[in-house]
């Protein structure tokens, strides 16, 4: 019985290794996306002192030492681009997969337990969406950590501004994972196998784990993937207004913000960031796409 079960399990991955390589576009982007982040991860450690400023050679057009030029402060740009998808990445990735899980924890507990428990945090929800996102964000960015008992050290470090950029988008970037999960866990738990667990016996919890998790897999994948470029896009805007990172942070956001008293003089320094930014925004909603394609063969089927 449990070979039986492996090898079920197993022929169903290669269902889905088989219906994501049918999406070349999807393809393409994952590629694009592991290259990009494989790339900024090894930036730091063969840039040498690609990062250093260098006046006497500011704005310098490409060459073979600079590929790209490099910025008002001489410093190489290619190099500062990956340094800034280093940062625009990891904020991206860590903020969608708190978001998720906390969206995740209010879909299930809404859709598991129902009445006016699924009444109080979807009109909670409801509120958070209805809620202007930017401003809230910019009010809170605009926080003194010192107010709330850090210390100033901690308070002025580059990774608190980092890690309160992160908090702040899951906090307040759950809703969409929320009502997505509370839609599959309630369609899962109308289901007659679930209901035969249930006379057997079993308890909320392994319901939740056996037979609701697996079943949402697909849509939490997209709405945590689609995350990932919403939330680039948000550090960016916060970026640019100088209220999401520290100015010496290399991010893309910051990028763009540094170039806007140069854009006639030097066009790249914006053009490169901006390009990166809609580039990686796009393979995440194309990577998303393919991810709920593979793992939902009834969205495949209706594709075709």
């Amino acid at each position: 019985m449990p070979g039986s079960t492996l090898a079920l399990a197993s022929a169903e991955h290669r269902k889905r290794w088989r219906r994501l390589l049918g999406q070349p576009l999807a393809v393409l982007a994952l590629v694009f996306l592991g290259l990009l982040a494989l790339a900024a991860l090894l930036a730091s450690w063969a840039g040498g002192d690609s990062g250093q400023v260098d006046l006497f050679n500011a704005l310098a057009p490409s060459s073979p030492q600079h590929w790209l030029g490099t910025d008002e402060l001489g410093r190489d740009l290619l190099f500062r681009l990956l340094l800034g998808g280093q940062v625009s990445l990891a904020v991206g990735l860590a903020s969608a997969l708190g978001a998720a899980v906390i969206g995740t924890v209010i879909g299930l507990a809404a859709g598991e337990r129902g009445g006016w428990i699924d009444s109080l945090l979807m009109r909670g929800t409801d509120a958070m969406i209805a809620l202007p996102l930017l401003p809230i964000l910019i009010v809170l960015s605009a926080i003194d950590l010192t107010k709330l008992g850090f210390s100033a050290a901690v308070a002025q470090s580059e990774n608190a501004a980092l890690i309160r950029l992160v908090v702040l988008v899951a906090l307040v970037g759950w809703t969409t994972t929320a009502r997505l999960v509370r839609a599959a866990a309630r369609e899962t738990l109308a289901q007659d196998y679930v209901r035969a667990a249930r006379a057997m016996g079993a308890g909320p919890l392994r319901i939740l784990w056996r037979h609701v998790l697996p079943n949402i897999v697909a849509p939490l994948m997209v709405a945590t993937a689609l995350s990932v470029g919403q939330v680039i896009l948000l550090e960016s805007v916060l970026s640019f207004l100088g209220l999401g990172l520290d100015p010496g942070t290399a991010s893309w956001g910051r990028m763009l913000a540094g170039a806007q008293d140069l854009l006639w003089e030097a066009p790249g320094l914006a053009l490169y960031p901006g390009l990166a930014i809609a580039a990686t925004v796009i393979a995440c909603n194309l990577a998303g796409d393919g991810l709920a394609a593979a793992f939902d063969p009834r969205r495949s089927n209706r594709r075709s």
